[in-house]
């Protein structure tokens, strides 16, 4: 299995120019990439995340992070200073920033604080360890009125369920040109959940669908729009196989102390 995190390129002159611009602004090579490739348009009719559809009425939930080494994630929005993502998006030496649209224009907010959960593994994935794939951004300034915090499901889900896995991740895996539309797939949830209960698998019933390069740190959610899962991995295949995502509510202690140690809170169903 692996992490989804896209490592995207820009390309064209549009990215050649947005490329310059950043670098001059000193936000560094990585992350001007990764903008760019985020706000490339789609090479072709958008389907995904993978085997999806295009979900703008439900992207007020949900910003980008890019990283400095090119990563290219997706993030909940728990309150106006605050997102919720993978820790493998917001973890190491990386520079890291919270993305989104103002119009055309892009804005890129500095970080605040952050927290990695301290049960998270990097080598988990190689070494078939247990690791708990999430983590908390707080941002400088707070996001514009229009984003709507989300609800957290502190329920697990069942076997057999359906729930909506979204994200700015690609159509396909390759396709950077296509980063940056919120997209969404309703996916059955499948056993086995693993031994600790705490991650959700999703394995669509006919054809690809599913999550890819850009989505991880993305929303899984029941249909009422509660957040069950944040999506982590993408595996038995290529994209839109399995897709794998850590569960919020084992999680409700750490989420809920580090936001209360900064003064913010989440809406739990």
């Amino acid at each position: 299995m692996d992490e989804i995190s896209g490592r995207a390129r820009p390309s064209g002159r549009r990215a050649g120019a947005l490329r310059a611009g950043f670098l001059r602004r000193g936000l560094g090579r990585g992350l001007a990439g990764a903008l760019a490739a985020a706000l490339s348009l789609p090479a072709g009719p958008a389907g995904a995340v993978v085997g999806g559809r295009e979900a703008p009425e439900a992207a007020a939930g949900a910003v980008m992070v890019l990283s400095s080494d090119g990563g290219v994630c997706s993030a909940v929005v728990l309150a106006p200073d605050t997102v919720l993502t993978a820790a493998h998006c917001a973890a190491g030496r990386a520079e890291h920033r919270v993305h989104y649209k103002e119009g055309a224009e892009p804005v890129l907010l500095e970080l605040a604080g952050r927290a990695v959960h301290p049960g998270y593994d990097a080598g988990a994935i190689a070494g078939r360890r247990r690791s708990i794939d999430l983590a908390l951004l707080r941002v400088a300034s707070p996001l514009p009125a229009r984003f709507v915090p989300a609800r957290l499901a502190a329920e697990n889900p069942r076997a057999g369920e359906s729930l909506v896995l979204s994200g700015y991740g690609v159509v396909r895996a390759g396709e950077a040109r296509s980063t940056g539309t919120f997209r969404s797939a309703a996916l059955p949830v499948v056993e086995p959940y693993g031994p600790s209960r705490i991650l959700v698998w999703l394995k669509p019933a006919a054809g690809p669908a599913g999550a890819c390069q850009g989505d991880s740190g993305g929303p899984i959610a029941r249909g009422d729009g509660a957040v069950v899962a944040v999506t982590a991995w993408v595996g038995g295949g290529p994209c839109g196989a399995i897709s794998q995502g850590v569960l919020v509510g084992p999680q409700r202690a750490w989420l809920d102390r580090t936001l209360g140690g900064w003064g913010r809170s989440a809406a739990w169903d």
